[in-house]
């Protein structure tokens, strides 16, 4: 290893074209309210069931999960994409089954900086949160969508099955 992919790694210079980790903050800041949409038609409950989409392609959701905060939840899913890194397998993360997620949002940052969109499908109560999210999966299942959820993958086989 070089040393400046050394210190790179360490964190110390940001690789030519990507904002450091202040840049890439401030970015976050400025784009993140637009990137943040409540299409449920009512009022905030415990747990948003929420899609993460590409911003071209609002209608194709590439991951549906569930949050109590959706913001934060939004913020933490590209933190953990860690974009300031070189483009590179998401070593860090530390469950194979989530690597895809990061991989997709780490390609749609490298496509003219573009970054996911969370859509709040629904609000539910914590103890309808997992059935609510499982149904989601389920109709996107149905539609064909390229999901990156580790449950879409089982459910898919399932079917298989059948």
């Amino acid at each position: 290893m070089s040393t400046s992919e050394y210190a790179h790694r360490a964190g110390n210079e940001p690789p030519a074209g990507l904002p450091d980790r202040a840049g890439l903050a401030r970015l976050l800041r400025a784009q993140l309210p637009s990137h943040l949409w409540d299409l449920s038609g009512s009022d905030p409950g415990d747990i948003a069931v929420y899609a993460l989409s590409d911003p071209r392609e609002l209608r194709v959701a590439r991951y549906i999960g569930q949050s109590a905060a959706p913001r934060r939840r939004l913020t933490q899913h590209i933190a953990t994409a860690r974009l300031y890194l070189p483009d590179e397998r998401p070593w860090w993360v530390a469950s194979p089954r989530l690597r895809p997620l990061y991989e997709w949002i780490r390609a749609l940052f490298r496509d003219e900086g573009r970054l996911p969109v969370m859509t709040v499908l629904e609000w539910v109560s914590l103890g309808e949160a997992r059935v609510a999210e499982r149904r989601r999966i389920c109709e996107c299942l149905e539609r064909q969508l390229p999901l990156l959820n580790h449950e879409y993958e089982l459910l898919r086989r399932q079917l298989q099955l059948i």
